[in-house]
C-alpha cells in the first residue's frame, strides 16, 4: 500500500516532535522545551525530526487507510520505503493479510478411525474392582509371598562389616511386587514365609541423601505375610460405602460414567482425526510474517507459565536438556499447525455460513469473567476490542464441530461407529 504524507501534515509533525526533543536533548544556552525548532533541527538533524514525525503520523494514516480499503492485516504492517515527494513524502507499507483457501480439502463422509466408546465387561470388572481395593483389608497367612502380598519386616543393612544405622528398621509393611522401598527387594522376598530372613547386596536407595547409591549388604527379616481381601460385591456392600441401595445400580453408575469418559475421548479422537486430514490436505502458503507472530504468542504464553512458576526460560531448557535450535524447530512447528488449522476452520466458517450470536458470546465472556474472578461488567470493558477474538474463537468451535459431525467415525476393523455427533444448529 502506497501512502502519500502531505507536506503541510508532515512540518506540523516535524514541529511537534522539534518541542517533544527540546524537552529529551539537553541544548546549550537553552532551558528543557525551549529551544526554538531550528536549533533544535541543528543538533540533532532533519533525520531525525522527519522520522519522528512520520513514526507519529503513519499509525493514523495507515489505520485510516486499512479503513477505507476495508482490509483487516493479520499482523502490524511494516514499512517497505519512504521517498521524499516534492510536496510530502510517499510510504510503501506491507499489508500482510490472513490467508484464504481457494478450495476446501473435501471433509463430507471422510472415515476416521478411532477408539469405541463401548465398555466392555472386563473393563467394569477392573473399575468395580479397583473401587473394591479400596476397601480391602489386610489378613495374615501362612503361605509364602506372592507378588500383591503384603509383608511385614525388620531390615537392617552393613557397609563394609560396618552396620548403616540410617538403613535399619522395624516393622515395616511393605507392598510385594510394588518396585518401592529397596531395588531387588521383591526378587528376594518373593516365596519367603513369616520367620525367613533374606540377604542381598544392592544400593542404598535415594532416601539415603550423600549415601544414596552407596553399595552395601541388606539383611531382611520377613515377620508376617498378608494377602489382601477385597469385599464381596453384594447389595449389602454397595449400599453401605455407597449412595446406591445394589450393587447393580453401582455398576450401572460406574458403566454410564465410564461410557460419557470414552465418548468424549473418542470424539476428541474424531475432532483431532478429522482436522490433521484437512490440514495435511490444504494447498497455500502462509507468510513468514504470521508464523513469527504466532510463535513470539505462543513463547510469551509459555515463558509467563514458567515465570509464575519461579522458572526462567533458559533454566527450563537447561533441566529438560533440550537443544535452543530443537525447542526453536518445535515452536514454529507448533505455530504453523495453529496458523494452518485456523485458516481451514474460518474457510469452513464462510463455507457453511456460520454465525454466532451475542448471547453465545455473552455465555463465554460470562465463563471466562467468573474464572478471573472479576465482575461481567468489568471483566466484559477490560476485553475491549479482544471481544472479538471470542467471537472468531466460538465460530472456529463451530466450524470444527461441523467437520465431526460431517465425518464418518470407524473402529480399527473399519466398521462404523455412532457417536450421535449433533451438527451446529443454523443461527436464524
Amino acid at each position: 500500500m502506497t501512502l502519500v504524507v502531505p507536506s503541510g501534515d508532515l512540518r506540523a509533525a516535524e514541529d511537534r516532535a522539534a518541542r517533544k526533543l527540546s524537552h529529551e536533548v539537553k541544548i546549550k544556552g537553552f532551558r528543557p522545551g525551549h529551544a526554538p525548532r531550528k536549533i533544535v533541527e541543528s543538533v540533532v538533524g532533519l533525520k531525525r525530526l522527519r522520522d519522528d514525525a512520520i513514526d507519529e503520523l503513519l499509525p493514523g494514516i495507515v489505520s485510516e487507510a486499512l479503513t477505507d480499503s476495508d482490509l483487516t492485516p493479520a499482523v502490524n504492517p511494516s514499512v517497505d520505503s519512504i521517498e521524499e515527494l516534492d510536496d510530502g513524502v510517499e510510504v510503501t507499507v506491507r499489508i500482510t493479510l490472513w490467508p484464504e483457501l481457494d478450495t476446501i480439502p473435501e471433509y463430507r463422509d471422510r472415515e476416521i478411525e478411532i477408539t469405541t466408546s463401548e465398555v466392555g465387561e472386563e473393563e467394569l470388572r477392573s473399575q468395580v474392582d479397583r473401587m473394591r481395593d479400596q476397601f480391602a483389608e489386610l489378613e495374615t497367612v501362612a503361605r509364602p509371598a506372592a507378588e500383591g502380598d503384603y509383608v511385614a519386616i525388620n531390615v537392617s543393612a552393613m557397609s563394609d562389616g560396618s552396620p548403616v544405622d540410617e538403613a535399619k528398621a522395624e516393622d515395616l509393611l511393605v507392598e510385594v511386587g510394588s518396585g518401592q522401598f529397596i531395588p531387588g527387594i521383591d526378587d528376594h522376598v518373593v516365596g519367603s514365609k513369616a520367620g525367613d530372613i533374606v540377604s542381598f547386596d544392592g544400593p542404598l536407595p535415594a532416601g539415603f541423601g550423600d549415601r544414596a547409591g552407596e553399595p552395601v549388604s541388606f539383611r531382611v527379616l520377613v515377620k508376617e505375610v498378608k494377602e489382601k481381601r477385597l469385599p464381596e460385591l453384594t447389595d449389602e456392600w454397595a449400599a453401605e460405602v455407597t449412595e446406591f441401595d445394589t450393587a447393580d445400580e453401582l455398576r450401572d453408575d460406574l458403566r454410564r460414567r465410564m461410557t460419557d469418559v470414552k465418548r468424549a475421548t473418542a470424539l476428541a479422537q474424531l475432532r483431532n482425526g478429522i482436522l490433521e486430514k484437512l490440514i495435511d490436505e490444504m494447498d497455500i502458503e502462509i507468510p513468514e510474517s504470521i508464523i513469527g507472530a504466532e510463535m513470539d504468542a505462543i513463547l510469551h504464553r509459555f515463558a509467563h507459565d514458567l515465570e509464575r512458576q519461579g522458572i526462567t526460560l533458559g533454566d527450563y531448557l537447561r533441566v529438560t536438556g533440550q537443544d535452543q535450535d530443537v525447542f526453536v524447530g518445535d515452536l514454529r512447528g507448533q505455530a504453523e499447525r495453529n496458523v494452518r488449522t485456523d485458516v481451514l476452520l474460518n474457510a469452513i466458517v464462510a463455507a457453511e455460513e456460520l454465525e454466532v450470536t451475542d448471547e453465545e458470546v455473552g455465555e463465554v465472556i460470562e465463563s471466562l469473567a467468573g474464572q478471573a474472578g472479576q465482575e461481567l461488567e468489568d471483566f466484559r470493558s477490560s476485553l475491549g476490542e479482544r471481544e472479538n477474538v471470542v467471537r472468531g474463537d466460538i465460530l472456529r468451535r463451530k466450524a470444527l464441530e461441523t467437520v465431526a459431525a460431517a465425518a464418518v467415525p470407524i473402529d480399527e476393523n473399519g466398521n462404523r461407529i455412532d457417536l450421535d455427533v449433533e451438527p451446529v444448529e443454523e443461527t436464524e
